[in-house]
């Protein structure tokens, strides 16, 4: 009993937490574009199932609280399902005066507007928790110096050596000896570009940090990569750095840029061989994570909500029917056509676009289930 009460606080109260908040915010973006493009409303969840808590607003609208707290919705009037298939027929079942606001009667720019909030509305959350914490909190650096070169490591035989500035890798500049280290840690076997100073000289070069498995605090096994150089750290070289408001912005959006090109970069490995299946986590592998990061305080929960919040949103931009992007394709289709795709091939596509979405979240399911045996067992 006092086992699964420190599960249920520890590990699933703070991913719920997470969950809720994220997909408010997506649903959010959804619902009051549409509002703002007079689209007919009828239903707000968050969570899918039987309501458990409902009410009814002046414009119609049920907000509600469903059973099964794993995603939400908003379904606007005309749909066949939460999912927004729309129902061809709706213009005929409803009132003469309602039918100009049903969403399938808005122009292809609204419905792409609409249909486009959601995931931007995640990414504007991920920019609003980033920036406020950097101007809050500031970020505590060390200067982007190479002390030590191990002997025949990888950023050896590249060329660097003791003394080096870091200057940028990959085009994101290094603000601390911490950037550099995580730019190299999450490009695995991936070649990548430095830029650095020697002596006041300028220098480019090119290297594929070495993939290595390494256990965090939590015992979780991850693979990052590594060149071999080091930073001695004495307590007067840490440093508090706290940009100002403008500065901010441009290391915020860099920050989201460069979480988009690694996560891009981490998936694209796996088309060619590279990636590690292991690495992948669904439902159970992030709430375990969210658990973890719950005991490191409530500031390191908020910054994984404004990670989960930038992945959900760009993955919801898949152009996969079922998601966001999936119907926004079918709009662009349709801007470009002139006129919609037949219900016929919508339909297909749905179907198509839900078994792959089920086919993902089962994989993702086993794969944290089965790791999870697997290391136990071992």
């Amino acid at each position: 009993m006092f086992d699964f009460l420190f599960w249920l606080l520890s590990y699933l109260v703070p991913f719920l937490a997470v969950l809720t908040v994220i997909v408010f915010v997506h649903e959010m973006g959804h619902y009051l574009v549409a509002r703002w493009n007079g689209v007919a409303i009828q239903t707000f969840s968050v969570g899918f199932g039987r309501e458990l808590i409902g009410w009814n607003d002046r414009h119609g609208t049920r907000w509600r609280i469903s059973a099964i707290p794993l995603g939400g919705y908003v379904r606007f009037v005309g749909d066949m399902n939460p999912a927004s298939v729309p129902d061809p027929e709706a213009a005929q079942k409803v009132a003469p005066e309602l039918a100009p606001r049903l969403f399938v009667n808005k122009t292809v720019w609204q419905r792409i507007a609409i249909v486009l909030a959601g995931p931007v509305a995640n990414i504007l959350l991920t920019f609003l928790i980033l920036y406020a914490l950097l101007l809050g909190y500031g970020r505590y650096t060390l200067t982007p110096v190479v002390d030590s070169v191990i002997a025949g490591s990888v950023a050896e035989e590249a060329g660097i050596e003791a003394g080096d500035v870091i200057v940028s890798v990959d085009g994101y500049a290094v603000h601390g000896f911490e950037d550099f280290q995580r730019l190299v840690a999450t490009a695995p076997a991936r070649p990548v570009s430095i830029d650095l100073d020697r002596n006041g000289v300028r220098k480019s070069l090119t290297l594929t940090p070495e993939a290595v498995e390494t256990t965090d605090r939590f015992g979780n096994v991850q693979r990052i990569g590594r060149i071999g150089v080091s930073r001695n750290v004495e307590e007067a070289d840490v440093t508090l750095y706290r940009p100002g408001p403008v500065e901010a912005v441009g290391m915020t959006v860099e920050e989201i840029r460069f979480i988009v090109q690694r996560t891009a970069a981490f998936l694209g490995d796996f088309f060619v061989g590279r990636g590690d299946v292991e690495q992948i986590g669904g439902p159970v592998k992030v709430a375990k994570v969210s658990g973890q990061v719950a005991t490191l305080g409530l500031v390191a929960l908020i910054n994984l909500t404004a990670l989960l919040s930038l992945n959900i949103g760009i993955f919801n931009l898949l152009p996969v029917p079922m998601l966001d992007g999936g119907h926004l394709l079918y709009y662009l289709v349709e801007a470009v056509r002139g006129r919609p795709l037949s219900m016929r091939v919508q339909e297909i596509g749905f179907r198509f676009g839900f078994a792959l979405v089920v086919a993902l979240m089962v994989f993702t399911l086993f794969n944290d289930t089965i790791f999870a045996y697997l290391r136990a067992a071992g």
